[in-house]
């Protein structure tokens, strides 16, 4: 085309192009139950990490020992994950997103049922924290699997121009299960005095969690398998696909993406696990934490579920720099307000650092699908999401924990690793490119399209603007 004859390019509406099919919103109802479940369940282990656990299985220690302790079985969790990202990645792969869903469901109930029946070290000894560590095991490859596989049945049921919005809904189980766990538990530490609590008030989130599987099993047998997944079967049955051959053939994609995810992992988990234990050493209630973290993810499933929309209207990886950038902030900003002891002023601080992290991870489930083909996209999703936590959101609690016993109790080590993290997640996403669709084609991202495109590149380009937008066509 010459230059005097600039493209003409049309409007984008921000609107649906076309209604979700039925399927579609089951598995956004499936998925975002499950994740939300599965979540729940380590919002509630976190909290308890930073709380009671000290007090209950390590209660043979010194407490800074103790807390050390309890987050380290905070991070075997996340240890476990990736080995859950592989397992159920690679029989995802296989046989299908369905099964493993119900598998993975199922795991992480009992594991969380059994935890709260577990009796204290006082009662058994070292099989209480064994069994502890065991349960928390579990949990760790039920969620490695589960994470990856509801983003993939959500988004390869979903019309082509919600992705991402629909891969953003299932990051919302996390904040909203920090919502109901958090609430849950200032009910309990409000209305129950601190021994009741201690003694068996922080068993009913886990227990609760029985009744949630039920539902959930019941929402998730409504849900077929994947049309995206059914197309790609003979692609699937002609390619001898293990995590080995992932890892060969996409490692550099795998590893890129792990740091891309960082800041948002490494954000959420200092300020709403470590956190927890800071605040409630610095002038704040159990009370008064859980309502601060409480609003703050509720705020930040707001972020999500625009992050979500603007995701597919300007680019996945764009939307997870900008919520980047804003964790880059909160790294600097963090500990100065939170000591300076006024509840207003944590509330904002902890708020904008989950809103900002939250806003970005609704463009990670689509980054990480439209980097992999179908045959290889479970695997590949699992293994970059697990290996983001193991790296950087396992080790971040404890380690904060850890710099901050060995330096007097000063926060500016943990300000520096923060920020060094985030920098250079943000200089790789520079570096990198945004994948393909689903189905293979190429991304028109941006909020004008230009018309020759709108024919050739439907799945890529839709949910454009209607008669009165497209006659303001613009040329450029």
């Amino acid at each position: 085309m010459s230059l005097s004859q600039p493209s003409r390019a049309v409007k984008r509406s921000l609107k649906p192009a076309a209604p979700a099919s039925r399927q579609a919103k089951r598995a956004v109802l499936s998925g975002t139950f499950g994740s939300a479940l599965e979540w729940f369940d380590f919002a509630v282990y976190g909290a308890m990490a930073a709380t009671v656990f000290p007090k209950l299985f390590f209660n043979d220690m010194n407490p800074a020992i103790a807390l050390l302790a309890s987050f380290a079985t905070f991070g075997v969790g996340f240890v476990a994950r990736p080995l859950g990202g592989i397992v159920f990645g690679h029989l995802g792969d296989r046989l299908g997103r369905r099964k493993i869903l119900l598998t993975t469901f199922i795991m992480m109930g009992v594991a969380s049922m059994v935890i709260g029946l577990l009796p204290p070290q006082s009662a058994i000894g070292i099989a209480a924290p064994a069994l502890l560590v065991l349960m928390r095991f579990i949990q760790g490859i039920a969620l490695g699997g589960e994470a990856t596989g509801a983003q993939l049945m959500t988004m390869e049921h979903a019309p082509a121009d919600r992705r991402a919005f629909y891969g953003g809904l299932m990051a919302m189980g996390s904040p909203i299960s920090q919502v109901a766990a958090n609430l849950v538990l200032a009910v309990l530490s409000g209305v129950l005095s601190p021994e009741a609590f201690l003694a068996w008030g922080w068993r009913v989130p886990f227990l609760l969690s029985i009744l949630l599987v039920a539902v959930g099993i019941y929402i998730r047998l409504k849900v077929e398998e994947t049309p995206v997944f059914k197309e790609g079967m003979q692609e699937v049955a002609q390619e001898s696909t293990t995590p080995a051959t992932v890892i060969k053939t996409h490692g550099i994609t795998i590893l890129r993406l792990i740091l891309a995810f960082a800041p948002i992992v490494v954000t959420f988990y200092i300020v709403s696990v470590f956190g927890i234990s800071y605040l409630t050493t610095h002038g704040f209630s159990q009370s008064q934490t859980f309502t601060i973290i409480m609003i703050s993810n509720f705020l930040s499933v707001i972020a999500i579920w625009w992050g979500g929309r603007l995701a597919d209207v300007y680019g996945r990886r764009r939307i997870l720099m900008i919520g980047s950038a804003g964790t880059l902030l909160a790294a600097v900003l963090f500990f100065p307000v939170v000591n300076l002891g006024s509840f207003p002023l944590t509330l904002g601080m902890v708020a904008f650092s989950l809103v900002t992290a939250q806003f970005g991870n609704a463009g990670q489930g689509a980054l990480f699908a439209e980097a992999f083909p179908t045959h290889m996209r479970y695997t590949g999703s699992a293994l970059a999401l697990t290996g983001s936590n193991l790296i950087f959101a396992a080790p971040a609690p404890f380690l904060a924990s850890w710099l901050m016993s060995i330096s007097g109790g000063s926060t500016v080590s943990i300000t520096i690793a923060w920020i060094v993290i985030i920098a250079a997640a943000l200089i790789n996403m520079v570096m990198m490119g945004d994948g393909k669709t689903l189905e293979g084609g190429q991304h028109r991202f941006g909020r004008y399209v230009p018309v020759e495109e709108t024919t050739t590149t439907a799945p890529a380009v839709t949910g454009l603007a209607g008669s009165a937008d497209a006659e303001e066509a613009v040329t450029r």
